[in-house]
């Protein structure tokens, strides 16, 4: 399949304030992570609050200028491109953010909203504007009533596919999901779902889809990635990772999904203290001081993402011939 978007090393620090400059510290948010998505592919991003995730696609749609890396769109590096330069990728990339009610400007009218970066991106003139939005109002379940009202006027559902709406109103190659289901209930997170990917099989849109519930992903997911602590520590196809997972930080997650059978537990794994502190991250593997499995390697030595099987890589010392050490 054709590579769409491609971050190589992506790394991104955010500084903290203090007194003393010369000491300055970072968050380390996204601390070297290689990712590509290709073509009408949904590429699944899990791991725990704080992981880095959101801040991957930020990047991805340049809201946040990455503090090293590259990241390449159709072959292109957009990483350093000024906001003149990024207008063309506005219509291609888009976002649909995780809160429908702070992500929507309450001054706007719902036909404004959806239409705003058609406005300032496409070059179309008012009329067509509102052909295009009152289109896509239509093809996410809106109501032609809903273009001149408020989001206070709607629902949580209601305000996330108004959201969804903005993000396919240019027609964009690659959408990125932080987590556009987390803020809603139950029934309405499948409805919201179910739309989008009705949406991906007629737009041929490709998802990079983030999220911290792991059945979702499962469920939407071409392939997956595992991030803990800035990052990657597993990716695979789908049906590999949830049959097989390799590092333990994918198991432990994987323990934590209920059996819908009245008889059936899953051997939950419970995992001792915090998440640690991105400002001062473990040396060796992240996640040592966390791993049941941990031995002499892995507070030293960082373990690198490699390939345990055909397609499946992992970036644990138990998959990379680091165990052979003791």
């Amino acid at each position: 399949m054709d590579v769409l978007l491609k971050i190589e090393n992506l790394k991104m620090y955010f500084p903290l304030r203090t007194v003393l400059i010369r000491h300055k510290e970072f968050v380390r948010a996204v601390d070297g992570v290689n990712l590509e998505i290709h073509q009408e592919e949904t590429l699944g991003l899990v791991g725990e609050s704080g992981s880095g995730k959101s801040t991957i696609g930020r990047c991805i749609v340049r809201l946040l200028d990455p503090t090293e890396g590259k990241i390449w769109y159709r072959g292109s590096d957009i990483t350093g491109l000024s906001r003149k330069a990024l207008r063309p990728l506005r219509k291609s990339v888009s976002i649909i953010f995780q809160d429908p009610y702070s992500a929507l400007n309450p001054r706007m009218t719902v036909g404004e909203i959806i239409g705003d970066g058609l406005k300032h991106n496409s070059g179309m003139s008012s009329r067509e504007v509102k052909e295009r939005v009152q289109i896509v109002m239509e093809k996410v379940g809106l109501l032609p009533e809903h273009y001149s009202r408020y989001p206070h006027e709607f629902s949580g559902g209601q305000r996330q596919r108004v959201g969804v709406a903005r993000s396919i109103a240019s027609h964009p190659d690659l959408v990125v999901a932080d987590e556009p289901t987390s803020a809603l209930d139950v029934s309405i997170q499948a409805q919201v779902i179910n739309l989008l990917e009705q949406l991906k099989e007629e737009f041929q849109l490709s998802y990079l889809f983030i999220s911290h519930d792991l059945n979702v992903v499962e469920h939407v997911s071409d392939r997956i990635a595992v991030m803990y602590l800035g990052k990657i520590v597993e990716f695979a196809p789908k049906d590999q990772l949830y049959d097989n997972p390799k590092h333990p930080y994918t198991i432990a997650l994987l323990s934590a999904i209920p059996i819908p059978q009245v008889n059936r537990k899953r051997q939950r794994i419970i995992l001792k203290g915090d998440l640690p502190s991105p400002i001062n991250p473990p040396s060796g593997c992240r996640f040592h001081t966390r791993c049941p499995n941990r031995f002499e390697p892995c507070d030293q030595i960082e373990p690198q993402l490699m390939e345990a099987t055909s397609g499946h890589m992992v970036a644990c010392h138990l998959h990379t011939g680091s165990a052979n050490l003791i």
